[in-house]
């Protein structure tokens, strides 16, 4: 494939993966049907308020016994903090990053892509995207400040703990 057809391939998969989403949602489909997809995205969460994001999910790791990893970026994907539990996964430090890169690039739930997939309205792997639960968008003020990605547990764990993580700012 030339260097030239790649970004066309890639935006194709990326615009059918938000209609396959948004249909999924307008379908009733038990998928995370988002409210975060229309909102705009805001200056960069700050590392303030990044470590109350990570403070608040290895709070609920910790209550239940999880050793996970916290990664939290601005809306254009790039790092702003990034913490790993002592006894995590080292593998959870790539994964915890691709969940929050793939949540803030599409501005939903990565449960959503893995809801798609599950329920047969996505069937494509695609650039770097993750189809799996643990990334949430950061909202605050209305906007998207970023997100979380959590890694460590099960995907359901992972889920639990980015949304109480993301619930410490607003």
């Amino acid at each position: 494939m030339s260097l030239f057809a790649k970004p066309l391939v890639l935006g194709f998969a990326m615009a059918s993966i938000l209609m396959a989403t948004e249909a999924a949602a307008q379908s009733g489909a038990p998928a995370a049907a988002p409210s975060t997809i229309n909102l705009p995205y805001g200056a960069p969460i700050s590392l303030a308020d990044a470590r109350k994001v990570a403070a608040a999910a290895q709070a609920e790791a910790a209550a239940n016994g999880w050793l996970i990893v916290t990664t939290i970026v601005e809306p254009n994907g790039q790092v702003v903090l990034s913490e790993k539990m002592d006894g995590a996964a080292y593998s959870a430090l790539d994964v915890a990053g691709r969940k929050a890169v793939t949540s803030a690039h599409f501005k939903r739930p990565t449960l959503a892509f893995y809801e798609a997939v599950k329920g047969g309205t996505l069937n494509a792997i695609f650039a770097q995207a993750v189809a799996i639960e643990g990334g949430e968008p950061i909202v605050m003020g209305g906007k998207i400040v970023g997100a979380l990605g959590v890694s460590g547990g099960t995907p359901v764990q992972d889920g639990q703990i980015a949304r109480a993580g993301t619930k410490a700012v607003k």
